[in-house]
């Protein structure tokens, strides 16, 4: 099969199928993930999500939600 003959969206649905034949369904979604470049404004985000709020602060917030959160059931990995 020639790749030039091939439209865009062929080549990223063939890429895909590659992909999640080498590394497995979850493999190539992190593959995807780590390979997209950012878009956006990523300091107005976060200070329109967080605010003022200094690191000490978040780390904070964080730990006495997690004291307070349900625990989620662990996954069994597969062998």
């Amino acid at each position: 099969m020639k790749s030039e003959r091939l439209t865009d969206a062929q080549v990223r649905a063939l890429g895909w199928e590659a992909l999640v034949e080498k590394l497995g369904p979850t493999g190539a979604l992190r593959f995807s993930i780590q390979t997209q470049g950012g878009n956006g404004d990523y300091a107005e985000l976060r200070q329109r999500t967080l605010g003022p709020l200094s690191v000490d602060q978040l780390l904070a917030r964080m730990r006495s939600s997690s004291k307070t959160a349900r625990p989620r059931p662990r996954r069994r990995q597969r062998p």
